[in-house]
Protein backbone atom coordinates (compact mmCIF):
# COMPACT_ATOMS: atom_id res chain seq x y z
CA UNK A 1 0.00 0.00 0.00
CA UNK A 2 1.67 3.64 -0.93
CA UNK A 3 2.03 5.86 2.18
CA UNK A 4 0.15 8.58 0.48
CA UNK A 5 -3.16 6.39 0.67
CA UNK A 6 -5.53 6.29 3.38
CA UNK A 7 -6.94 2.90 4.24
CA UNK A 8 -10.61 1.89 3.47
CA UNK A 9 -10.63 4.95 1.52
CA UNK A 10 -10.53 3.48 -1.88
CA UNK A 11 -12.09 5.08 -5.38
CA UNK A 12 -15.31 4.47 -6.47
CA UNK A 13 -15.03 1.86 -9.21
CA UNK A 14 -14.26 3.17 -12.29
CA UNK A 15 -16.80 2.45 -15.27
CA UNK A 16 -14.93 1.15 -18.34
CA UNK A 17 -15.20 3.08 -21.44
CA UNK A 18 -15.86 1.64 -24.73
CA UNK A 19 -13.72 2.35 -27.45
CA UNK A 20 -15.70 3.48 -31.18
CA UNK A 21 -13.59 2.57 -32.98
CA UNK A 22 -12.82 -1.29 -31.68
CA UNK A 23 -16.53 -1.66 -32.47
CA UNK A 24 -18.13 -2.88 -36.02
CA UNK A 25 -20.67 -0.98 -38.06
CA UNK A 26 -23.35 -3.89 -36.22
CA UNK A 27 -22.40 -2.93 -32.95
CA UNK A 28 -22.22 0.50 -33.16
CA UNK A 29 -25.19 0.87 -34.78
CA UNK A 30 -26.85 -1.94 -32.01
CA UNK A 31 -25.57 0.76 -29.62
CA UNK A 32 -26.93 3.50 -30.91
CA UNK A 33 -30.38 2.13 -30.97
CA UNK A 34 -29.92 1.05 -27.27
CA UNK A 35 -29.04 4.60 -26.41
CA UNK A 36 -32.26 5.78 -28.81
CA UNK A 37 -34.32 3.49 -26.62
CA UNK A 38 -33.00 5.21 -23.13
CA UNK A 39 -33.33 8.58 -23.97
CA UNK A 40 -37.35 7.93 -25.25
CA UNK A 41 -38.14 5.39 -22.27
CA UNK A 42 -41.29 6.78 -20.67
CA UNK A 43 -42.49 8.83 -23.63
CA UNK A 44 -45.44 6.84 -25.36
CA UNK A 45 -48.02 8.68 -24.63
CA UNK A 46 -46.15 11.63 -26.01
CA UNK A 47 -45.06 9.83 -29.05
CA UNK A 48 -48.83 8.48 -29.23
CA UNK A 49 -50.03 11.50 -29.45
CA UNK A 50 -47.60 12.71 -32.03
CA UNK A 51 -48.56 9.84 -34.29
CA UNK A 52 -52.36 10.83 -33.93
CA UNK A 53 -51.35 14.72 -34.83
CA UNK A 54 -48.97 13.49 -37.75
CA UNK A 55 -51.34 11.19 -39.28
CA UNK A 56 -54.14 13.75 -38.75
CA UNK A 57 -51.84 16.50 -40.76
CA UNK A 58 -50.99 14.24 -43.34
CA UNK A 59 -55.41 12.98 -44.36
CA UNK A 60 -56.43 17.08 -44.48
CA UNK A 61 -52.92 17.31 -45.99
CA UNK A 62 -53.86 14.97 -48.89
CA UNK A 63 -57.25 16.79 -48.92
CA UNK A 64 -56.06 20.01 -49.74
CA UNK A 65 -53.68 19.08 -52.65
CA UNK A 66 -56.10 16.26 -54.40
CA UNK A 67 -58.54 19.60 -54.33
CA UNK A 68 -55.90 21.88 -55.41
CA UNK A 69 -54.84 19.58 -58.39
CA UNK A 70 -58.25 19.46 -59.39
CA UNK A 71 -59.06 22.97 -59.93
CA UNK A 72 -55.84 24.45 -60.14
CA UNK A 73 -53.41 21.83 -61.75
CA UNK A 74 -51.00 24.28 -63.58
CA UNK A 75 -50.23 26.08 -60.58
CA UNK A 76 -50.53 22.51 -58.58
CA UNK A 77 -47.72 21.13 -61.00
CA UNK A 78 -45.63 24.17 -60.95
CA UNK A 79 -45.37 24.22 -57.71
CA UNK A 80 -44.66 20.71 -56.70
CA UNK A 81 -42.17 20.77 -59.06
CA UNK A 82 -40.28 23.82 -57.65
CA UNK A 83 -40.21 22.13 -54.31
CA UNK A 84 -39.19 18.81 -55.40
CA UNK A 85 -36.58 20.54 -57.41
CA UNK A 86 -34.92 22.67 -54.39
CA UNK A 87 -35.97 20.74 -51.25
CA UNK A 88 -33.47 18.28 -52.07
CA UNK A 89 -30.70 20.30 -52.18
CA UNK A 90 -31.67 21.86 -48.73
CA UNK A 91 -31.43 18.34 -47.31
CA UNK A 92 -28.31 17.21 -49.31
CA UNK A 93 -26.11 20.12 -48.31
CA UNK A 94 -27.21 19.81 -44.62
CA UNK A 95 -26.66 15.73 -44.63
CA UNK A 96 -23.32 15.78 -46.88
CA UNK A 97 -25.24 13.96 -49.64
CA UNK A 98 -22.60 14.22 -52.06
CA UNK A 99 -23.35 11.84 -53.96
CA UNK A 100 -26.61 13.15 -54.84
CA UNK A 101 -25.63 16.69 -55.04
CA UNK A 102 -23.15 16.05 -58.00
CA UNK A 103 -25.73 14.23 -60.01
CA UNK A 104 -28.54 16.85 -59.05
CA UNK A 105 -26.21 19.40 -60.40
CA UNK A 106 -25.62 17.94 -63.29
CA UNK A 107 -29.03 17.29 -64.19
CA UNK A 108 -29.91 20.79 -63.48
CA UNK A 109 -27.33 22.86 -65.21
CA UNK A 110 -28.29 20.47 -68.50
CA UNK A 111 -32.11 20.84 -68.10
CA UNK A 112 -31.85 24.23 -67.23
CA UNK A 113 -30.01 24.84 -70.83
CA UNK A 114 -32.54 22.58 -72.05
CA UNK A 115 -35.10 24.60 -70.48
CA UNK A 116 -33.59 28.09 -72.31
CA UNK A 117 -33.70 26.69 -75.97
CA UNK A 118 -37.16 25.32 -75.45
CA UNK A 119 -38.51 28.88 -74.57
CA UNK A 120 -36.67 30.87 -77.19
CA UNK A 121 -38.62 33.06 -80.02
CA UNK A 122 -38.55 32.25 -82.62
CA UNK A 123 -37.27 28.40 -81.98
CA UNK A 124 -34.58 26.62 -83.75
CA UNK A 125 -36.04 24.22 -85.76
CA UNK A 126 -33.66 21.74 -83.99
CA UNK A 127 -34.99 22.63 -80.40
CA UNK A 128 -37.59 20.00 -80.38
CA UNK A 129 -35.65 17.34 -81.04
CA UNK A 130 -32.71 18.24 -78.85
CA UNK A 131 -35.93 18.73 -75.89
CA UNK A 132 -36.97 15.23 -76.59
CA UNK A 133 -33.79 13.35 -76.91
CA UNK A 134 -32.47 14.57 -73.58
CA UNK A 135 -36.19 13.81 -71.50
CA UNK A 136 -36.15 10.75 -73.34
CA UNK A 137 -32.57 9.40 -72.22
CA UNK A 138 -33.57 10.97 -68.39
CA UNK A 139 -36.51 8.54 -68.83
CA UNK A 140 -35.10 5.56 -69.91
CA UNK A 141 -32.27 5.88 -66.89
CA UNK A 142 -34.66 6.38 -64.86
CA UNK A 143 -36.69 3.65 -65.82
CA UNK A 144 -33.50 1.25 -65.64
CA UNK A 145 -32.60 2.86 -62.20
CA UNK A 146 -35.96 1.82 -61.15
CA UNK A 147 -36.29 -1.54 -62.23
CA UNK A 148 -32.69 -2.35 -61.12
CA UNK A 149 -33.75 -0.81 -57.29
CA UNK A 150 -37.23 -2.92 -57.28
CA UNK A 151 -35.12 -6.47 -58.36
CA UNK A 152 -32.59 -5.52 -55.53
CA UNK A 153 -35.08 -5.20 -52.55
CA UNK A 154 -37.10 -8.01 -54.02
CA UNK A 155 -33.67 -9.93 -53.90
CA UNK A 156 -32.69 -9.19 -50.47
CA UNK A 157 -36.08 -9.81 -49.26
CA UNK A 158 -35.64 -13.25 -50.66
CA UNK A 159 -32.54 -13.48 -48.94
CA UNK A 160 -30.88 -14.18 -52.22
CA UNK A 161 -27.68 -11.72 -51.06
CA UNK A 162 -26.53 -14.69 -48.94
CA UNK A 163 -25.59 -16.62 -51.65
CA UNK A 164 -22.87 -13.21 -52.84
CA UNK A 165 -21.95 -12.90 -49.48
CA UNK A 166 -23.59 -9.63 -49.75
CA UNK A 167 -24.94 -8.17 -46.45
CA UNK A 168 -28.83 -7.40 -46.58
CA UNK A 169 -28.38 -4.03 -45.22
CA UNK A 170 -26.11 -2.86 -47.93
CA UNK A 171 -27.94 -4.84 -50.92
CA UNK A 172 -31.15 -2.92 -49.42
CA UNK A 173 -29.76 0.46 -48.75
CA UNK A 174 -28.73 0.02 -52.99
CA UNK A 175 -32.14 -1.07 -54.14
CA UNK A 176 -33.78 1.77 -51.99
CA UNK A 177 -31.32 4.19 -53.63
CA UNK A 178 -31.38 3.09 -57.22
CA UNK A 179 -35.36 2.92 -56.70
CA UNK A 180 -35.51 6.76 -55.33
CA UNK A 181 -32.81 7.95 -58.42
CA UNK A 182 -35.33 6.25 -60.86
CA UNK A 183 -38.65 7.90 -59.54
CA UNK A 184 -37.30 11.13 -58.47
CA UNK A 185 -35.32 11.90 -62.02
CA UNK A 186 -38.84 9.97 -63.94
CA UNK A 187 -40.55 13.09 -62.24
CA UNK A 188 -38.75 15.71 -62.40
CA UNK A 189 -37.77 15.05 -66.53
CA UNK A 190 -41.82 13.77 -67.09
CA UNK A 191 -42.50 17.39 -65.64
CA UNK A 192 -39.43 19.09 -67.60
CA UNK A 193 -40.63 17.87 -70.85
CA UNK A 194 -44.73 18.69 -70.34
CA UNK A 195 -42.85 22.47 -69.51
CA UNK A 196 -40.77 22.10 -72.75
CA UNK A 197 -43.43 20.71 -74.93
CA UNK A 198 -46.21 23.53 -73.90
CA UNK A 199 -43.96 26.43 -74.62
CA UNK A 200 -42.27 24.97 -78.27
CA UNK A 201 -45.68 24.30 -79.80
CA UNK A 202 -47.02 27.71 -78.48
CA UNK A 203 -44.22 29.09 -79.73
CA UNK A 204 -44.80 27.48 -83.51
CA UNK A 205 -48.62 28.68 -83.38
CA UNK A 206 -50.14 25.27 -84.31
CA UNK A 207 -51.15 24.80 -80.28
CA UNK A 208 -52.60 26.72 -77.53
CA UNK A 209 -53.21 25.45 -74.19
CA UNK A 210 -56.79 26.98 -74.46
CA UNK A 211 -58.04 28.59 -77.26
CA UNK A 212 -57.26 28.19 -81.25
CA UNK A 213 -53.95 27.64 -82.84
CA UNK A 214 -52.52 30.94 -84.58
CA UNK A 215 -51.11 29.86 -87.64
CA UNK A 216 -52.74 26.78 -90.37
CA UNK A 217 -51.44 24.08 -90.56
CA UNK A 218 -50.28 22.33 -93.89
CA UNK A 219 -50.22 18.96 -95.24
CA UNK A 220 -46.49 18.99 -95.74
CA UNK A 221 -45.48 20.60 -91.94
CA UNK A 222 -45.01 18.90 -88.32
CA UNK A 223 -46.92 20.79 -86.28
CA UNK A 224 -44.67 19.92 -83.21
CA UNK A 225 -41.08 20.92 -84.78
CA UNK A 226 -42.82 23.40 -87.67
CA UNK A 227 -40.49 21.67 -90.00
CA UNK A 228 -41.29 20.60 -93.96
CA UNK A 229 -42.29 16.60 -93.67
CA UNK A 230 -39.86 15.27 -96.79
CA UNK A 231 -40.72 11.15 -96.38
CA UNK A 232 -44.09 9.95 -97.76
CA UNK A 233 -46.41 7.78 -95.43
CA UNK A 234 -45.76 4.71 -97.62
CA UNK A 235 -42.23 5.24 -97.58
CA UNK A 236 -39.20 3.85 -95.35
CA UNK A 237 -37.11 6.88 -94.24
CA UNK A 238 -33.50 6.49 -93.75
CA UNK A 239 -33.58 8.11 -90.46
CA UNK A 240 -37.36 8.05 -89.20
CA UNK A 241 -41.04 8.06 -90.95
CA UNK A 242 -43.82 9.69 -91.20
CA UNK A 243 -46.65 9.00 -88.74
CA UNK A 244 -50.42 9.85 -89.22
CA UNK A 245 -52.42 10.15 -86.17
CA UNK A 246 -56.15 9.27 -86.48
CA UNK A 247 -57.31 12.62 -87.03
CA UNK A 248 -55.27 12.23 -90.17
CA UNK A 249 -52.71 14.62 -89.67
CA UNK A 250 -48.63 13.28 -89.94
CA UNK A 251 -46.15 14.31 -87.87
CA UNK A 252 -42.08 12.83 -87.72
CA UNK A 253 -41.84 9.74 -86.22
CA UNK A 254 -39.46 11.40 -83.69
CA UNK A 255 -41.24 14.37 -82.93
CA UNK A 256 -45.13 12.84 -82.20
CA UNK A 257 -43.29 10.31 -80.34
CA UNK A 258 -41.71 12.82 -78.00
CA UNK A 259 -44.93 14.61 -78.13
CA UNK A 260 -47.17 11.69 -76.90
CA UNK A 261 -44.64 10.18 -74.48
CA UNK A 262 -42.06 12.30 -73.24
CA UNK A 263 -44.37 15.79 -73.63
CA UNK A 264 -47.20 13.66 -71.27
CA UNK A 265 -49.77 15.01 -74.46
CA UNK A 266 -52.49 12.60 -75.29
CA UNK A 267 -54.31 14.82 -78.01
CA UNK A 268 -53.31 16.05 -82.12
CA UNK A 269 -50.39 18.79 -81.64
CA UNK A 270 -52.87 20.75 -84.42
CA UNK A 271 -56.79 20.08 -83.69
CA UNK A 272 -56.28 18.31 -80.00
CA UNK A 273 -58.31 15.17 -81.20
CA UNK A 274 -57.46 12.23 -78.27
CA UNK A 275 -54.68 10.57 -79.57
CA UNK A 276 -55.38 6.16 -79.60
CA UNK A 277 -51.68 5.21 -77.05
CA UNK A 278 -52.76 1.75 -77.44
CA UNK A 279 -52.47 1.98 -81.52
CA UNK A 280 -49.03 3.91 -80.93
CA UNK A 281 -47.35 1.42 -78.73
CA UNK A 282 -48.91 -1.68 -80.69
CA UNK A 283 -47.46 0.17 -84.27
CA UNK A 284 -44.02 -1.74 -85.26
CA UNK A 285 -42.72 1.93 -86.65
CA UNK A 286 -42.62 3.34 -82.99
CA UNK A 287 -40.31 0.52 -81.35
CA UNK A 288 -39.12 2.80 -78.33
CA UNK A 289 -42.74 3.71 -77.50
CA UNK A 290 -44.14 0.34 -75.67
CA UNK A 291 -41.71 0.54 -72.86
CA UNK A 292 -42.23 4.38 -71.95
CA UNK A 293 -45.32 4.05 -69.69
CA UNK A 294 -45.15 4.61 -66.39
CA UNK A 295 -48.20 4.29 -63.86
CA UNK A 296 -49.40 7.90 -62.81
CA UNK A 297 -50.42 7.12 -59.66
CA UNK A 298 -46.51 5.81 -58.44
CA UNK A 299 -46.09 9.65 -60.06
CA UNK A 300 -48.37 11.65 -58.24
CA UNK A 301 -47.76 9.52 -55.06
CA UNK A 302 -43.84 10.46 -55.76
CA UNK A 303 -44.61 14.54 -56.59
CA UNK A 304 -46.88 14.16 -53.04
CA UNK A 305 -44.21 12.55 -50.84
CA UNK A 306 -40.98 14.77 -52.06
CA UNK A 307 -43.12 18.59 -52.31
CA UNK A 308 -45.34 18.05 -49.22
CA UNK A 309 -43.60 15.28 -47.10
CA UNK A 310 -39.77 15.89 -47.71
CA UNK A 311 -40.66 19.25 -46.13
CA UNK A 312 -41.77 18.65 -42.77
CA UNK A 313 -40.28 15.72 -42.20
CA UNK A 314 -36.28 15.82 -41.86
CA UNK A 315 -34.41 12.81 -43.17
CA UNK A 316 -31.50 12.92 -40.14
CA UNK A 317 -34.24 12.45 -37.78
CA UNK A 318 -35.61 8.92 -39.71
CA UNK A 319 -31.57 7.36 -39.29
CA UNK A 320 -32.30 6.67 -36.34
Amino acid sequence: MDAGAAPGLEGPPQQEQISHTKLSADDEWNLQQERMYRLHRGHESMHLEMIVVFLCALVVAQVVLVRWRQRHGRSYNLVTLLQMWVVPLYFTIKLYWWRFLSMWGMFSVITSYILFRATRKPLSGRTPRLVYKWFLLIYKLSYAFGVVGYLAIIFTMCGFNLFFRIKARDSMDFGIVSLFYGLYYGVMGRDFAEICSDYMASTLGFYSVSGMPTRSLSDDICAVCGQKIIVELDEEGLIENTYQLSCKHVFHEFCIRGWCIVGKKQTCPYCKEKVDLKRMINNPSLPAVRPLRVDLQVVNFQRWERAFAGSVIDPKNLEN
